[in-house]
């Protein structure tokens, strides 16, 4: 909980912490090298088959294990070193990628490969995630957050334009090379620049079921439960607007989708560093409503530029309002299964996009892109204010 006299934290000082510079290095060429990997085996599956619905699967196989991942195998960020876990992460991504450039497997071998070792990626996300409060507690954990929130949105655009220039020069197997290189370095720079913090909890039984166990108790929880929620519903139908720019707006979809990062971008730097903590809290319901407000006016038809920039308001709102919730997430879970907490509201905001992205879709299936995506505005408010309770800060405790 913050006071309403705490001062808010800076970019300067989170970077001036070793720890913390170590893990944006590693988490940008994490995302970048993802993004490049998996435009790499697109490109692999599609020169060995000639099927652009192969292709395409494989560009999106990279994000279906979170479901698997995060439902099963969580538990495991809070039973093994922290540092051990993320160098793991880097190696299998290494053995992952020469794997796929060099032994010539067939193309089901190849996804396979992908999906399989794509089940701990949420794991290694987790616990990555749950040092950030070890190594910045405070209000400088929630800028961290912001920054990575940020990177990732940064580093996704330039790891597919920097991926489509790899794979002009080098090919599928060249640029799936560099990124086993790049993550190999990742690891060295982990290992050498952070700190061996002991695992936050031994656990009872198995993974699989420690993972059911504990996710069943936090969800079980009503302040816990809320506090997923709000982190997942809002943000995933403006997500689930953002995949009707292509059908609906065509060639120019790209000036939209582009509009909408830098929206992301700008939303989490403004609140991330003007509003103060508690400011950060009050705002993270007005932000999340707000976020779909925008989407409602393409029951206008606009033409691309104004579609730019109604998507630039939206995500403005919907990135930036999970800053206020940090926080109090953070101190809502139990501290031995904080990997696990963060590991279930990320994977779970990667299912909700999905899911929002199909309903979305589904709905411009029975009217109209336009039509559908003013309808995940609308939703997008009404899941906020449906959601009030546990986006407003919570009150404080009687003395």
């Amino acid at each position: 909980m913050t006071t309403t006299h705490e001062r808010a934290a800076t970019y300067g000082e989170v970077f001036a912490s070793r720890e913390f510079r170590v893990l944006f290095g590693s988490f940008t060429l994490l995302v970048a090298g993802d993004q490049v990997k998996m435009l790499a085996l697109a490109a692999l599956v599609y020169a060995r088959t000639g099927s652009p619905g192969l292709s395409a699967a494989a560009y999106m196989l990279g994000f279906l294990p979170y479901v698997v991942g995060g439902t099963f195998l969580l538990s495991l960020a809070d039973r093994i070193r922290p540092r051990t876990l993320m160098i793991a992460g880097e190696l299998v991504r290494v053995a992952t990628c020469l794997l796929l450039a060099f032994t010539g497997l067939p193309v089901w071998a190849m996804l396979a490969l992908v999906l399989v070792t794509g089940l701990f990626s949420p794991v290694f996300m987790a616990a990555r995630t749950a040092l950030l409060p070890d190594l910045l507690p405070g209000d400088a954990f929630v800028l961290a957050r912001s920054v990575l929130s940020m990177t990732a949105a940064g580093a996704q655009i330039g790891g597919l334009a920097v991926g489509g220039g790899i794979l002009a020069a080098m090919g599928p197997a060249g640029a799936l090379a560099v990124t086993a290189g790049l993550s190999a370095v990742a690891a060295l720079v982990l290992r050498a620049g952070l700190p061996d913090l002991p695992a936050r909890g031994a656990g009872e039984g198995g993974a699989v079921r420690e993972t059911l166990r504990v996710n069943r108790s936090l969800l079980a929880d009503p302040r816990v439960r809320g506090l997923l929620l709000a982190q997942w519903l809002p943000v995933s139908f403006v997500a689930g607007a953002e995949a009707m720019f292509i059908p609906y707006l065509g060639g120019t979809a790209g000036i939209a989708l582009a509009a909408a990062s830098l929206g992301m971008a700008a939303g989490n730097l403004a609140v991330g560093r003007f509003a103060s903590p508690p400011a950060r809290e009050r705002l993270a319901l007005p932000l999340a409503a707000l976020s779909g407000v925008p989407l409602l006016g393409f029951a206008l038809q606009p033409g691309f530029a104004w579609a730019a920039l109604l998507a630039l308001l939206a995500t403005i709102g919907s990135a930036s309002y999970q800053l206020g919730l940090q926080r109090g997430f953070v101190a809502a879970v139990p501290e031995p299964v904080r990997g696990q907490a963060f590991g279930l509201a990320t994977a779970g905001m990667m299912t909700g996009q999905a899911a929002g992205a199909a309903l979305v879709g589904l709905a411009a299936e029975l009217t109209a892109p336009h039509l559908a995506i003013v309808l995940a505005g609308a939703v997008t408010v009404g899941c906020s204010l449906a959601l009030h309770r546990s986006l407003r800060p919570a009150s404080p405790a009687p003395a």
